[in-house]
């Protein structure tokens, strides 16, 4: 078997190290402030410091990290208020987009495409009790969920802007962050953020554009209680 180039090999490698990364930050795995150091990393990713080090300016330009010290990098701090901010701009974005697909005429075609995603979330939601596996697997179908609807807008600047806007801590639709909750409670919102999944493809099927921006907007507020952050953050704005 031919093996691929190095600059290539280099390029996976990179991207490896970009998204898991990323996914630490974003999960809170990596704190706010800390100090990132490459063989610490490199350690914890099994790979070598190569990938990690041109990682690093990269995510530093999508704004996660900021500069410390003369070459080396921390992980930005984000206040609440920005996560509640970046999480409603999100919302509001994504509400645009549906209304954009239904306008466009082509809400029945997205619908139907989103439909195995719902199929699989439900067969998923029907388990007892909640596990890592399932709480991992419910965030990347959510993920793969919206990031449907923003590309069946097929607008580049929409998406720009809702990938800008995911890369603030708990606001990316792949991260489900509870604190302080029961199990019982985590399983009661997701199930309920399934419903309003369901809520969207049936407005998107029916060619209702303000309902299906508007559910994309009351959407947000499931995705806040997640994060246990409701009243706290609106003191804070």
């Amino acid at each position: 078997m031919t093996s691929l180039p190095d600059d290539a090999t280099t390029l996976r490698a990179k991207s490896s190290a970009l998204t898991r990364l990323r996914e630490m930050i974003l999960r809170g795995t990596l704190k706010p402030g800390e100090r990132l150091r490459e063989v610490e990393l490199a350690e914890r990713l099994a790979m070598s410091r190569t990938p990690i080090r041109q990682a690093l300016p990269a995510l530093a330009l999508e704004g996660l990290l900021v500069q410390a010290g003369v070459r080396g990098y921390a992980v930005r701090s984000f206040t609440r208020a920005e996560s509640l901010q970046a999480l409603h701009l999100r919302a509001m974005l994504e509400g645009y987009a549906a209304r954009s697909i239904v306008l466009a005429g082509r809400g029945k075609a997205i619908a139907d495409a989103l439909a195995p995603l719902i199929a699989e979330v439900d067969e998923l939601l029907q388990a007892g009790t909640l596990s890592e596996v399932l709480e991992e697997r419910y965030g990347e179908l959510n993920e793969r969920f919206h990031t449907a609807v923003v590309e069946g807008a097929d607008d580049l600047l929409l998406r720009d802007l809702i990938a800008r806007c995911n890369v603030v801590p708990f606001t990316s639709p792949a991260v489900i962050a509870f604190e302080e909750l029961e199990d019982a409670e985590i399983m009661d919102l997701m199930r309920y953020a399934q419903r309003q999944h369901h809520a969207i493809v049936n407005a998107l099927r029916a060619g209702d554009a303000l309902r299906a921006e508007m559910l994309f907007r009351e959407h947000a507020t499931t995705q806040e209680s997640s994060m246990a952050m409701g009243e706290t953050l609106r003191r804070s704005l």
